[in-house]
């Protein structure tokens, strides 16, 4: 059986890092599908934390589509197509995992769905401030690349994309802008070090919208997305 380790009291609220140790044991699939957890009391005593916390605690990952807990029947894991993926708190902890390859492999699958048409709807519909912003952005970019300056690469790469899916003209693509702002957050701020800019993509995309160009747009995303732009190592991409 995993094993658990006692929950230090610190800024972090307990029923999160309890909630957190469990999480990452179902998500690197330590503990498996339809699995049965301990027992309320064991845990509460392998933690060193009360039975409200560690309800807590369960509420949160419940939420999360991670386990299922019912009186008389015990704690068990849920199926992975009911974990709730695109959760940032989840997005966390996949973060935290030894190994988050395969979720990055999906991560960019979801990218290449989505952004190619969220760059041609940008080319048609952005605001004139909307493509202010995007120039203001791609200039930045343009100079943190010629100066290898990553950090600034990097936020200003999470904006200029959140500013495409605010650019669509569709509401319900905003909160994907969100949740890829997320993930960019956490999984490609920590390819910055030694990857590479892939600056004349990000031209391609920025010069479609701004001539508005939706089929280039579209062309240009794609071509961001390619897997030889995006190789996966580890937890490596390259800076996209």
């Amino acid at each position: 059986m995993s094993t658990f380790s006692l929950v230090e009291d610190s800024s972090r609220r307990i029923h999160v890092q309890i909630a957190r140790q469990i999480a990452r044991k179902i998500l690197s699939g330590e503990l498996q599908e339809n699995q049965k957890l301990p027992s309320e009391m064991n845990l509460c005593e392998v933690f060193g934390v009360s039975r409200t916390a560690l309800r807590e605690s369960t509420k949160l990952l419940s939420a999360k589509g991670l386990i299922e807990s019912k009186p008389k029947v015990g704690t068990r894991v849920m199926p992975r197509s009911q974990w709730h993926f695109l959760d940032p708190q989840l997005l966390n902890w996949i973060q935290d995992l030894e190994d988050t390859k395969p979720f990055l492999s999906q991560f960019l699958g979801l990218r290449k769905a989505i952004e190619p048409e969220a760059c041609a709807l940008a080319a048609t519909n952005a605001t004139v401030e909307q493509r202010k912003e995007l120039s203001v952005l791609f200039q930045k970019m343009t100079m943190a690349a010629e100066s290898y300056d990553y950090g600034s690469w990097t936020i200003n790469d999470h904006l200029f994309h959140k500013t495409i899916f605010l650019s669509t003209g569709n509401q319900f693509y905003v909160p994907f802008g969100n949740i890829l702002s997320t993930i960019f957050k956490q999984f490609i701020d920590h390819s910055a070090e030694g990857g590479r800019f892939c600056l004349e993509e990000h031209k391609a995309i920025y010069d479609s919208i701004m001539t508005g160009n939706a089929p280039q747009a579209r062309i240009a995303s794609k071509g961001l997305l390619d897997d030889e732009n995006q190789k996966l190592s580890n937890i490596e991409l390259a800076i996209a």
